[in-house]
């Protein structure tokens, strides 16, 4: 029996359950054949496929492997392998999710095609990204991009299979690298590099016509981190840009991520105008199963903005949705500064000892993880319940070797905000 036929029988013997809306079984995308020919308008959404691997067991991704391996047959353990790795990603499993990556990784370094190896070198960054790892993260993506660059320099080779690899990997791997890269940047206190290269990302996406990858571009860089420097307007016109280019290609993954960010755009404009409607937000929406490491990316931004327009409750409830849904990974240092935050919003004693508590694990979490933006933040609002609790000395010391530390975006919220703390626990005569 040829062996694609041997995997799908296995992979049909293994699920039973299809998604109405999906002609395909997820499985199968993984495993098929790639086509001939793709375009922006007929791309499948590649994303929706990594939510709904969560409804799956890997056992079918697996046994298929198995197979491959026993075969010796390597361009289908590297789909599977695909498969593991994109199944335990989409559930918050990052550690789980590492060994199919370097597996992946190893596999490819051993002698296959060149987009292989460069996936395998995106793959390694992703991953090293979501476990916190930041610096191996940055050397992983900066090399796919060095080697992307020097194959474009060395001949036409890399370029002709620029067609090729979008349809193999459903992305642009110049521009996926780009993207993950702007966050490693924002993440190790460099701001205005981040927004560089997020709006590089954009440019290349834009240039290639793929829709997808505009659209991943859009939703995992360009406007959280348009929101993490606080541009408002930045933010707002890359949400727009998203649910436009999403809703003319039919992307309905993609189209809710740009409805999240208007939403939390909007919402940060009512707080701070006064006078702009909140939109109603349902939790269940994110609370639920499928939430990802994508949408916890939004999330974040929404638990923020939510607690600064009085919503105690819901801004709680969406910070608890993130630490059930993720590992210990790069999003936890900030989950429990949030919670520490909304805690502080309560107005208990108790609260406040919790809050205290959260902020000092987020400060030793970031530190450990060297993701400085992160550091910041826990370190500015500790210092500001210092401040509060009449202690100015211990809030500056807390935060003022955080902030010496950055070399740029000064003119950044975070870095304003510190700043603030820092001039008002340095004045005598302002000690609350």
């Amino acid at each position: 029996m040829p062996l694609l036929q041997l995997l799908v029988k296995v992979l049909h013997r293994e699920v039973r359950v299809l998604v109405p809306e999906q002609p395909e079984h997820p499985l199968q995308f993984f495993l098929r054949r790639p086509p001939r020919r793709s375009s922006a308008h007929t791309q499948v959404d590649q994303p929706v496929i990594a939510l709904r691997l969560k409804a799956f067991r890997p056992t079918a991704f697996t046994k298929a492997l198995d197979i491959a391996e026993s075969l010796g047959h390597t361009e289908y353990q590297l789909r599977a392998l695909r498969g593991l790795y994109s199944y335990h990603n989409a559930s918050g499993r990052y550690r789980a999710a590492l060994p199919f990556a370097q597996k992946f990784y190893a596999l490819t370094a051993a002698g296959s095609a060149a987009k292989d190896r460069l996936f395998g070198e995106r793959m390694m960054g992703v991953a090293r990204h979501f476990l916190g790892d930041q610096s191996t993260a940055r050397r992983h993506l900066e090399l796919v991009l060095t080697q992307f660059a020097a194959g474009d320099r060395g001949s036409d080779g890399m370029r002709s299979q620029t067609d090729s690899h979008v349809i193999r990997f459903h992305t642009d791997l110049r521009v996926s690298a780009r993207m993950y890269l702007a966050r490693v940047l924002w993440l190790q206190g460099l701001p205005d590099q981040a927004v560089r290269t997020a709006k590089m990302s954009i440019e290349e996406a834009r240039a290639t016509g793929h829709a997808l990858s505009l659209c991943s571009a859009l939703a995992l860089a360009a406007c959280p981190i348009a929101l993490w420097i606080g541009d408002l307007p930045m933010a707002a016109n890359y949400a727009r840009e998203l649910l436009d280019h999403s809703r003319r290609h039919f992307l309905p993954l993609w189209n809710a991520y740009g409805s999240l960010f208007h939403r939390i755009v909007a919402i940060r404009s009512g707080d701070l105008d006064g006078g702009v409607p909140v939109p109603h937000v349902a939790l269940s929406e994110l609370a639920g199963p499928n939430v990802t490491f994508r949408f916890l990316t939004g999330l974040i931004e929404l638990a923020e903005a939510l607690t600064h327009a009085g919503r105690i409750a819901d801004g709680l409830a969406v910070v608890e949705a993130g630490m059930e849904q993720s590992e210990v990974g790069w999003l936890t240092p900030e989950l429990l500064r949030l919670k520490g935050e909304v805690l502080l919003l309560q107005r208990t004693s108790a609260g406040a000892e919790t809050a205290e508590n959260l902020f000092r694990q987020a400060l030793d979490g970031a530190r450990r993880q060297e993701m400085l933006s992160w550091e910041l933040r826990a370190a500015t609002s500790f210092a500001r319940l210092l401040r509060h609790q009449g202690r100015p000395a211990d809030a500056i010391a807390c935060l003022q070797p955080v902030y010496n530390r950055f070399t740029e975006g000064l003119g950044t919220a975070d870095l304003i905000a510190a700043k603030q703390i820092l001039d008002q626990a340095s004045d005598p005569g302002n000690i609350r």
